[in-house]
């Protein structure tokens, strides 16, 4: 019963948060495309009233005219509408659905020992200090340089390099699955963080400015739109970050740090093709960059590329030599049923039991306590213990090379089980 009630959770958080994201994600690409696509008004009366843009559309059998004053219009109306719960309600949502699937578990999805050796506790503190420390330094940036004019590029140079050595540290400490993940929360907060600490107070101080009768200082405009500049570029990298998990051929590469930040540069290149569309300029240079860089991941990451003479196997720990299972993975017949049986009695069945010992649930639902349930999910674990070599989690249970051989060679023999 706890299990079925933790995987309705899951569900509901999972879906709780896709929601809000296409929200979220929505209103921000349309207010970024809306302000690249307004044109200056021509007739007098909306000059008077102080509009510098506006734009015709139609939608809906409806046609619709927004229009954006030079700083606020002279007098407010009554009700405005504000747009942040669509961030905060994302942030709330993923940051829960984070601590229910990582922190709750952090030996099992945080920690790999073979990156960083580090307790469950100290992987669950460093990666909520991530998240904080990543906004701290981002806000620091912008608040010391981006009130000077023109500092712009410094700004976003030194944002990116923040970025660059956020996600080479977040490899280097987690495994690789929570590192991609924990490097798209990073960017995540910090989207949030700008609308909470910047944007929406800056928008209040200047209806409050103008409700006294007061001239709204521009500084508050200038920040917001700079934070929410930098949002629209982090939105795709982010995307790609919170999708990355389904997909361990990159963040089990062996430079898996690099293949994330290659493909989040290719998300920022699309998204400045779309940026520069809305006011005109069919700039195919950027998506022709995103797609180079693409090809250079895909052909790099390839099995062909990746493919090196067979070196010698590092020792097996003594816990790992005493195991039949690597014993038997050197005789002839290697790749027989019971081997493998041995191989994921002591490797996998941690996980993967009625009962497991490292997890709550069993991963992902896979029982592999019978024989006929490892046959049932005998592709799978070909997948992800031979082919991507993504199980167990973090290697935390110590599988060798030897091992991961002997289920493939049980699989392409026609994984029998007699």
């Amino acid at each position: 019963m706890e299990a079925y009630l933790l995987d309705w959770l899951n569900l509901l958080l999972r879906w709780l948060h896709v929601i809000t994201a296409i929200a979220w994600i929505g209103s921000s690409f349309y207010f970024v495309w809306l302000d690249n696509s307004l044109v200056a008004p021509t007739d007098p009366e909306l000059k008077e009233k102080g509009v510098g843009g506006e734009l015709w559309a139609v939608h809906g059998g409806g046609f619709y005219n927004p229009q954006k004053y030079l700083l606020a219009p002279k007098a407010l109306p009554e009700h405005l509408h504000w747009f942040y719960w669509e961030s905060y309600s994302t942030w709330l949502s993923g940051f829960a659905l984070f601590s229910l699937l990582y922190l709750f578990n952090a030996n099992v999805f945080l920690v790999d020992r073979n990156v960083f050796d580090m307790s469950a506790s100290m992987a669950g503190g460093t990666a909520i200090a991530f998240l904080l420390f990543n906004w701290l330094i981002y806000d620091a940036i912008c608040s010391t340089i981006g009130d000077r004019p023109g500092a712009d590029r410094l700004v976003n140079l030194l944002v990116g390099l923040q970025v660059i050595v956020s996600v080479w540290a977040a490899c280097h400490l987690f495994s690789g699955r929570a590192a991609f993940l924990i490097s798209g929360a990073s960017l995540a907060t910090i989207m949030s963080a700008n609308v909470l600490m910047w944007i929406i107070p800056g928008q209040r101080k200047m209806v409050a400015s103008m409700r006294a009768g007061q001239a709204p200082d521009p500084i508050h405009g200038k920040r917001g739109k700079q934070g929410s500049v930098h949002n629209t570029y982090f939105t795709l990298p982010v995307l790609f970050a919170m999708l990355s998990n389904h997909y361990s051929m990159t963040y089990s590469a062996p430079h898996n740090w690099l293949v994330l930040l290659f493909i989040m540069a290719a998300g920022a290149l699309i998204r400045q093709f779309f940026v520069l569309r809305h006011k005109g300029v069919y700039n195919w240079w950027y998506p022709g960059a995103a797609v180079l860089l693409l090809l250079a991941v895909i052909i790099w990451m390839s099995p062909a590329m990746q493919a090196s003479p067979a070196a010698p196997v590092a020792a097996a720990t003594p816990a790992e030599a005493a195991g039949a299972a690597t014993a038997a993975s050197t005789s002839p017949s290697a790749g027989g049923f019971a081997q493998v049986q041995q191989v994921i009695q002591a490797r996998c069945i941690q996980c993967h039991a009625a009962k497991p010992t490292l997890m709550p649930v069993p991963g992902k639902g896979v029982l592999l306590d019978s024989p006929d349930n490892i046959a049932q999910h005998a592709q799978q674990i070909y997948q992800q213990a031979v082919v991507q070599k993504s199980m167990p989690l973090g290697n935390m249970t110590h599988i060798t090379d030897d091992e991961r051989a002997v289920i493939g060679k049980w699989f392409e023999s026609g994984a029998s089980i007699k």
